[in-house]
């Protein structure tokens, strides 16, 4: 007896010793292999809006706390405050960042795995299915998701974690560090509070015994601390609209489609290695299009799976509760309360970085639904299948098939341009403001679409907000045209270069009797077709012996500029349409008009920009 017992020691030190190196092995291949990733990303739609913020604003209470819709996020806030101030656009410190996060999330499951069931082998499944859903992968290339996200998905497992050795041990130091990393989570994501109820319910099944009341009423004022915090930032904080946030309650089928297509098409899917196919948003960005026979066998599958384990473990009905609550409250209702409306279902339901925080949890509910506690009483219903090669050839199977079609999903991501066309727009826009002319004007744009889009971000989205941090010097801005501009106006175009800006729109053509002499007395010029009621751009040009004012009249909206002594070209904004332009001088004097152009400013694609090449990361 004492002979097997001196054997089994050194077996089971020596698994000890194995588990925990290959976990450790997993988790670093999968760092390589996500670096790939990464690397490509860069910033995109809300972070130039964060960073741009973040560089007009103290780091203060009012900054950190301003709940952006429905987001109460003060550690990004942070954290993009100091990217303002460490490069702007620094993707390299952006890389090395989510890396460090990915790393710490992965160490913190595996420290949570086996705190619950030990060095056992088994504990290596829930660790790489964490380690290579595709359920991560949008949030991983987008970093004002991967900050939020990711700091979650560390505190989690750490959390629950702490809170487990409280149930064993009764320290109260254990409650107090569950309560903390709790807490270091609300500071990054709004689904933090979830951290609680997830520890009540692994109380309620596999702790049923500890009586532990101090923890709970520990939890419950952080949690109620957050509520107070939470809503009263939530009904003040003033968005980009002017106005604060009105929550409103979808349609009911509205609802239901959405979480009807983000459980099937995206949770379930991407659970078993899914999507496999991708639909771009943009180049550097993508959301799933999973073929629909495959949502279908998908769905069968995890019903399988679900039903071989509840029929099985003990508790494992409980588990999947969990995770299908934890869909329903933390990941479904506040989309649909937020902005599923402005989404629809079909495009909201099929936005991964929404379940990406979902990925932690789903590796500690299969974890629970499968692998038996450390000393658990009982943990099977019944005995498992005889022989063995009955259910473990088949698990075998569908453990190399969801690791195949998530290798296959990821890379199928990685097709993308990714980061490349902004990066390409930012380091064009970057060496043109450094080239061009120091007393020269640019007309304050927004800029293209797939950098940030205008309907979103408004002002926030014009160059001067985008590229201005990063000019190096100051810049003569304007979003108006109006007189004289030397050396005529700049604009960027769509690679992020500066042109000329010329006015596309309507031309009246200079008289063949030469320029037409403008006084006090208002002179009519009739427009080659009628243009309708708007803000236009109208572009005189004139030969003048002395400077005079003009007024420029069209339809009933008129403006006064200044027009130089000498040839040039003076501009005027005026909201008006019609078939006629009117012209007068103002305080006496005359001025010679030539051309007449009426429209809006667009790049001259004929004439010579700066730089001349785009820049090509």
């Amino acid at each position: 007896m004492a002979t097997i017992e001196t054997a089994a020691r050194p077996r089971s030190a020596a698994r000890g010793d194995v588990v925990p190196a290959a976990a450790l092995a997993m988790i670093a291949v999968q760092l390589v292999w996500k670096f790939d990733l990464v690397r490509r990303t860069y910033f995109r739609q809300d972070d130039f809006f964060f960073i741009a913020r973040g560089l007009e604003r103290e780091l203060s209470w009012d900054y950190l706390m301003r709940v952006d819709y429905g987001h109460l996020v003060p550690g990004p806030f942070a954290m993009q405050w100091a990217m303002g101030r460490l490069g702007v656009y620094n993707d390299v410190l952006a890389h090395v960042v989510v890396i460090g996060l990915q790393a710490a999330a992965g160490l913190a499951l595996l420290r949570l795995l086996h705190t619950l069931f030990g060095a056992r082998p088994a504990i290596l499944v829930p660790l790489g299915l964490y380690l290579l859903t595709p359920m991560t992968i949008s949030a991983l290339s987008w970093w004002a998701v991967a900050i939020e996200t990711l700091p979650f998905q560390i505190a989690l497992p750490m959390a629950l974690c702490a809170h487990v050795g409280y149930l064993r041990t009764g320290r109260l130091r254990h409650a107090l560090a569950a309560a903390a990393w709790t807490a270091f989570a609300m500071l990054f994501f709004v689904k933090a509070p979830f951290v609680l109820v997830l520890a009540f319910v692994l109380t309620l099944g596999w702790f049923p015994r500890a009586n532990r009341k101090p923890a709970w009423l520990l939890y419950l004022f952080v949690i109620a601390l957050y509520a107070v915090v939470f809503f009263r930032q939530f009904f003040t904080s003033v968005q980009l609209t002017n106005d604060t946030v009105r929550p409103e309650l979808p349609d009911p089928a509205v609802a239901a489609g959405f979480a009807w297509k983000l459980l099937s098409e995206s949770l379930v899917t991407s659970a078993l290695g899914g999507p496999w196919r991708w639909r771009p948003i943009g180049g550097d960005y993508a959301i799933t299009a999973t073929p629909p026979a495959l949502i279908w066998v998908s769905l069968a599958v995890a019903a399988l799976v679900v039903t071989f384990s509840v029929v099985y473990r003990r508790r494992a009905w409980l588990a999947w509760t969990m995770l299908l609550g934890y869909f329903a409250v933390a990941d479904v209702v506040p989309v649909t309360i937020g902005r599923i409306t402005q989404l629809g279902p079909d495009l909201g339901g099929a936005e991964l970085r929404y379940i990406s925080s979902t990925s932690a949890v789903l590796a500690i509910v299969v974890a629970l639904a499968f692998i038996p506690l450390r000393d658990e009483p009982e943990p099977w219903r019944r005995p498992l299948p005889r022989p063995h090669r009955v259910w473990i050839a088949p698990t075998a199977a569908l453990a190399v098939v969801m690791a195949a079609g998530s290798v296959w999903s990821v890379a199928a991501y990685t097709r993308l341009p990714l980061g490349e066309p902004v990066k390409a727009y930012v380091e064009t826009g970057r060496l043109a403001l450094k080239r061009a002319p120091r007393d020269a004007v640019v007309l304050d744009t927004h800029v293209p679409a797939e950098v940030a889009y205008p309907i979103f971000f408004y002002d926030y989205a014009r160059v001067s907000k985008v590229l201005g941090p990063i000019a190096g010097r100051p810049v003569n801005w304007t979003r108006r045209l109006s007189g004289p501009v030397r050396g005529g106006p700049l604009i960027f175009d769509q690679e992020g270069r500066l042109r000329p800006a010329q006015i596309e729109g309507v031309t009246i053509p200079q008289s063949s009797r030469g320029c037409t002499e403008v006084a006090a007395k208002e002179v009519r010029f009739r427009l080659p077709q009628p243009i309708p009621q708007g803000d236009w751009t109208v572009q005189v040009g004139y030969l003048n012996p002395a400077a005079a004012e003009l007024a420029v009249r069209l339809g009933g909206d008129a403006a006064v500029v200044d027009a130089e002594e000498g040839f040039g070209s003076t501009y005027a904004q005026v909201n008006g349409g019609g078939g006629e332009l009117s012209l007068r001088t103002r305080g006496g004097g005359t001025v010679c008009v030539g051309e007449i152009k009426i429209g809006v400013p667009r790049p001259a694609g004929h004439l010579a920009p700066i730089p001349p090449e785009p820049v090509r990361p």
